[in-house]
């Protein structure tokens, strides 16, 4: 039995864009973590940012009221992205 821990990996592939789940490796430590994560998910230089994260702390919205937990919110208007003017420096939007 092997006694590692599972993380989850997350990469940002180009400065300014979020990172996104990759996969998820084995590992001891979170150094050793984002080395795995390094090794297996950015051989070819296509990474700028890792992120780890241990799996068990991770929580999902699974068997939850799905109803009340994704109702959409009508009635805040101000998350409605047609009140918010993109200013023309930021780029990946």
């Amino acid at each position: 039995m092997s006694n590692l821990d599972m993380w989850e990996v997350f990469i940002q592939t180009k400065p300014g864009l979020s990172h996104k789940h990759a996969g998820t490796v084995q590992a001891a430590t979170a150094e050793m973590a984002l080395q795995n994560a390094r090794d297996v998910y950015t051989r070819r230089m296509e990474g700028t940012s890792i992120w780890v994260i241990p799996s068990k702390y991770v929580v999902t919205s699974e068997g939850m009221d799905k109803e009340a937990f994704f109702d959409p919110a009508d009635d805040k208007l101000y998350r409605h992205p047609t009140f918010y003017q993109i200013p023309n420096d930021v780029k990946n939007m």
